[in-house]
C-alpha cells in the first residue's frame, strides 16, 4: 500500500488543461523524482496535493495511507502530513529563524508565547539537521541558500511524512546542495516519502528510487531510476515533434547587428554567485536567435544585463552595428535600438490601468509625439498601425489594457516596442500564459519581423517554440553556454542534453 496515491487528476484553467488524468504514487521512505519540461504540469500537480488548489477545483482522488483526502486549503494538507517547499520562498525576512519556523504554531500558554521554548526547539531542530544557523538571527540576514535550508527546517517542524521539494537547489551552492542531500538521506531513513522536482538530472539520478515523467499534463510513465539513463529521460521528456503551427522561416541573414562579449552577471542575493558566466554571442540582421535552457539557466538575467536592467552586478562589452556602446540603463538601450518584451508583462511590460494608446506609445513617446509636448493625434495614428497589424481585439485605442485577454495584452507589449523602431528585439517568454490561437498569431508576427530585417533574440521555456522559430539556437546551463546549433542540427534531444549539462 503506497503512502500517497494521486489518481486520474485533471486540472483546468481557462482555455488550458494543465493536468489530464495524471496518476502518481509515493511509498514511505521513497525518493521519487518528478521530471518534465517547463509547463509539463509538475508544479500544478503538487499544488493540488498541497491544497493550494482545493478540493472541488480539480477532478480525481488523493489517498494518503489508503484514505481519501479532500483538502480545502494548505492547512488541511499540512494536517494530513504534507509539507511542500515551493520555488518561491515563503519566509518573512524581518522575523528571526525561530519565529519563521514556528510561525502560526508558536509554543504558548494562555495566549503568551514562550520564547525560550520556541528558540530551544528551533536549536534542537537545526542541530538535528546539522545546520549551523543562529535561531535568533533575522532570516533577511541570511544568504538565499541558508534561507532555503531554513524553509526545509520549517517544513520538517510540522513532522511531515510527505515532503515535496520544487527546484530546491536552484539557489544553492555545491556545499549547500551537499548539506541538503545529507538531510534528505536522513529523512529517507526515517520513512519520510519525498517528491523531488528538478531539471538537474545529475541530482535526480543521484537520489531517486523512482522517476515519473510528465509531458503536456499527462503521465508518460513511472520507472525505477536504475532502469533509466539520462538520455532515455530526455527522450521521454521531449517525446514529440515540432508541429506545423510554426511558420517556415525564410529569413535573409545580413550583417551582425548586436555582439555581446564576456557577459558575466552576479546574483542579487548571493553577491559571489554567477548567474551568467562569461557568455558571448552575436545576432544578425533578419535572424531569430533562440536561447534555450531550463529554469535557473540564466536566460532572463542575460537579456536584462544587456539591456542595463539587471539589479545585480554585471560586466560586458556590447557592440551595435560594429561600434562599441555603453548600455548603462534601459533608456540608453532603447536609444541604441534595442527593445525588450519582458517575461512578466503585468509587472514590467504594461501599466494595466492605462489605455492601449498610452501603453503602446510609452517607450517611443519622444520620437512619436515630440520631446516637450505630447500630440495625441500623432500618438493615436502611430498606435493604430500595430493595433491593426497585430490584430489587437479591442473597441478602440482608448480601451483600458487591463480589460484585455492575455494574448491581446501581449500584442500591446509587442506593439509598444515596434513603435520604437528597434534594430534588435528581445522576446522573453513571448507566449507565456496565452492560448494557442494567439500564440500562432505571435509566431507569424515574429517570422514577419525577421523577414523585414529585424534581429530577434528569443527566450522560451517551450522547446518546440525555440526549435520552430529560430534560425540558430544557443543553449545555457547554469549560466554558461553549453551548446549552439544551426536550425537543421537543433534536435530536441541535442538541445535538451545541452540544457541539462549532458552535452
Amino acid at each position: 500500500m503506497p503512502l500517497l496515491e494521486m489518481k486520474n487528476i485533471v486540472k483546468e484553467f481557462p482555455g488550458v488543461r494543465a493536468l489530464d488524468g495524471v496518476s502518481f504514487t509515493l511509498d514511505s521512505g521513497e525518493f521519487h523524482s518528478l521530471v518534465g519540461e517547463n509547463g509539463a504540469g509538475k508544479s500544478t500537480l503538487m499544488k493540488v496535493l498541497s491544497g493550494v488548489y482545493p478540493h472541488g477545483t480539480y477532478e480525481g482522488d488523493i489517498l494518503i495511507d489508503d484514505q481519501v483526502r479532500q483538502f480545502r486549503g494548505i492547512r488541511d494538507s499540512e494536517n494530513a502530513g504534507v509539507a511542500i517547499i515551493f520555488q518561491e520562498l515563503s519566509l518573512v525576512k524581518e522575523l528571526t529563524v525561530g519565529e519563521n519556523i514556528f510561525l502560526g504554531k508558536e509554543p504558548s500558554k494562555l495566549g503568551v508565547i514562550n520564547w525560550s521554548e520556541l528558540y530551544h526547539r528551533t536549536s534542537k531542530l537545526l542541530q538535528d539537521l546539522n545546520l549551523d544557523i543562529d535561531p535568533r538571527v533575522p532570516v533577511g540576514n541570511l544568504g538565499i541558500g541558508q534561507q532555503q535550508l531554513v524553509e526545509i527546517a520549517k517544513a520538517l517542524s510540522k513532522e511531515a511524512k510527505i515532503l515535496v521539494l520544487d527546484e530546491p537547489t536552484a539557489a544553492l551552492t555545491e556545499s549547500e546542495v551537499e548539506i541538503l542531500f545529507n538531510i534528505l538521506k536522513k529523512l529517507k531513513s526515517r520513512g519520510v516519502g519525498m517528491v523531488y522536482i528538478s531539471h538537474k538530472l545529475n541530482e535526480v539520478f543521484e537520489m531517486s528510487d523512482r522517476i515519473t515523467v510528465l509531458r503536456d499534463g499527462k503521465t508518460v510513465g513511472t520507472h525505477n531510476a536504475s532502469d533509466l539513463t539520462k538520455d532515455k529521460v530526455i527522450e521521454l521528456m521531449v517525446g514529440r515533434e515540432v508541429g506545423n503551427i510554426f511558420p517556415e522561416p525564410d529569413h535573409e541573414l545580413g550583417d551582425v547587428v548586436l555582439e555581446v562579449k564576456g557577459l558575466t552577471a552576479f546574483s542579487i542575493d548571493v553577491a559571489s554567485k554567477r548567474v551568467v558566466d562569461n557568455v558571448s554571442f552575436h545576432v544578425r540582421k533578419g535572424e531569430v536567435l533562440g536561447i534555450a535552457g531550463l529554469m535557473g539557466a540564466g536566460r532572463s538575467e542575460l537579456l536584462m544585463s544587456i539591456f542595463g536592467a539587471w539589479p545585480g552586478r554585471f560586466s560586458r562589452e556590447i557592440y551595435v552595428n560594429g561600434k562599441q556602446v555603453s548600455l548603462d540603463s534601459p533608456a540608453s538601450a532603447i536609444g541604441h535600438g534595442i527593445g525588450f518584451v519582458t517575461e512578466d508583462r503585468k509587472r514590467f511590460g504594461l501599466i494595466l490601468e492605462q489605455t492601449i494608446l498610452d501603453n503602446m506609445t510609452l517607450a517611443g513617446l519622444k520620437r512619436i509625439s515630440g520631446k516637450f509636448l505630447t500630440n495625441r493625434t500623432k500618438e493615436t495614428m502611430a498606435a493604430s498601425g500595430p493595433m491593426q497589424s497585430l490584430r489587437v481585439k479591442a473597441n478602440s485605442p482608448l480601451t483600458v489594457t487591463g480589460t484585455l485577454s492575455g494574448g491581446n495584452q501581449q500584442k500591446v507589449v509587442l506593439g509598444k516596442w515596434l513603435l520604437t523602431n528597434p534594430k534588435v528585439l528581445f522576446l522573453d517568454e513571448p507566449t507565456r500564459g496565452i492560448d494557442v490561437g494567439a500564440k500562432q498569431e505571435i509566431y507569424a508576427e515574429i517570422n514577419k519581423l525577421a523577414k523585414t530585417g529585424l534581429a530577434i533574440v528569443l527566450v522560451s521555456s517551450e522547446l518546440p517554440e525555440v526549435l520552430g522559430l529560430s534560425d540558430r539556437v544557443m543553449v545555457l546551463h547554469e549560466g554558461r553556454v553549453t551548446g549552439e546549433f544551426v536550425r537543421k542540427e537543433a534536435t530536441p534531444e541535442k538541445v535538451m542534453a545541452a540544457a541539462t549539462g549532458n552535452h
